[in-house]
């Protein structure tokens, strides 16, 4: 977020919570002048407590003190009214407004510390994110792309999945994984399988080989890390794909990763046969496949990780990706993503069980990109 940003969302943010200070206010001189309108047996004034009560949810510490300060002194004015200020009842609301609004301050104080920590976790969870998992350009040649990360960690903002994208000489290389768990461990495993493959997949070895040596690297990983309790428990999945610019195919090596999708123009979505050999750090020295597949013009390849398909509503039932996104194969991969997006969570009742993380790549037709460099030349 840029300065300008920042200053416009907090003043909006200001401008909110003054305009929302308005309503336990109202209600103080509400309570206050129907008490001292009221006939003499029927007393309102305890019912001052609800203003402070109400301002924590909108405003801080200071706001909610100024309220209950209000709500203090309109209790006091009620009782000089009613003549009874020296009276026990009259004093027992007084002290007990007073610790209510005491315990409702130092609430507002617990709350907005604890809302300055989440805003300080998901902001170093973000810078972690750029860290290990570089933004993926929009476009890439004759390609254009767009990702979605959905942690499942409510005050995390990166997890177990991961992609990455790599430039090679005439073809883009793509990673999308899994690794096995959440939390500390498993951030630590993605950027080791990131950072071998950013390291790999500039030397335009093929993709099996590529596959073994990130197979190396997380089984060595496993064997300087792990736990006796977790011998076999450190693992990934992986999927590596390799789009050259002029060929309309594209190749890929799964490591007991799901198999992407092919979007096609006319609502059609076809699933590849993948030949998968174990998940990384399973087996070594496994064999990897390479499969080669059509990838027209016009056609979009999804990648996505198990969070996706295991992500269930309330009755149980898994997302039925396929299906959904049938729907959306004419669309850009911007705007597949904000549907899938917004279609997943709604799925699963706004929350995810495991993260999930998905790639769009769409291969743009040839006149289109031919219009585009005709329209570059005429505003050169």
């Amino acid at each position: 977020m840029t300065p300008g940003a920042a200053r416009i969302r907090l003043r909006q943010r200001w401008q909110s919570t003054h305009a929302l200070l308005v309503l336990p206010v109202l209600l103080i001189v509400m309570i206050t002048v129907a008490d001292l309108w009221l006939p003499w047996d029927i007393h309102l004034g305890p019912a001052l407590v609800i203003a402070p009560a109400l301002t924590p949810s909108f405003a801080g510490p200071r706001a909610t003190a100024g309220i209950g300060a209000l709500a203090l002194t309109a209790q006091f004015l009620i009782g000089v009214h009613r003549g009874g200020l020296a009276t026990t009842n009259h004093i027992v609301q007084l002290i007990t407004l007073a610790i209510l609004v005491v315990l409702t301050v130092v609430y507002s104080v617990l709350r907005e510390r604890r809302q300055t920590q989440l805003a300080q976790v998901r902001t170093v969870a973000e810078a972690a994110q750029h860290v290990l998992m570089w933004p993926l350009p929009e476009q890439i040649g004759p390609l254009r792309i767009a990702s979605l990360y959905l942690a499942a960690e409510d005050e995390a903002q990166i997890g177990g999945d991961l992609y990455a994208a790599a430039v090679c000489d005439g073809s883009v290389r793509l990673l999308i994984g899994d690794v096995r768990g959440k939390g500390l461990p498993a951030i630590g495993e993605a950027a080791l399988l990131l950072g071998s493959f950013r390291e790999s997949a500039y030397r335009r070895i093929p993709l099996d080989e590529l596959a073994t040596r990130l197979d190396q690297s997380v089984t060595r990983y496993a064997a300087d890390l792990e736990t006796p309790e977790e011998e076999g428990e450190r693992f990934a999945t992986a999927l590596l794909v390799d789009i050259p610019d002029r060929d309309p195919v594209t190749r890929m090596t799964s490591c007991g990763h799901p198999p992407p999708l092919l979007l096609s123009p006319g609502h059609v979505v076809t699933v590849p046969s993948l030949h998968p050999s174990p998940p990384l750090g399973v087996h070594a020295g496994a064999e990897h496949t390479l499969d080669v597949f059509s990838f027209e013009p016009g056609d979009t390849l999804l990648l996505y990780t198990d969070g996706v398909m295991e992500a269930r509503d309330e009755h149980g039932r898994f997302y039925p990706l396929a299906d959904r996104v049938a729907r959306w194969t004419e669309d850009s991969p911007e705007a597949l993503m904000h549907h899938l997006r917004r279609d997943l969570l709604a799925h699963a009742g706004g929350r995810l069980g495991d993260d999930a993380a998905l790639i769009a790549v769409h291969r743009i037709p040839v006149e289109r990109r031919h219009h585009g460099r005709g329209e570059m030349a005429r505003h050169a």
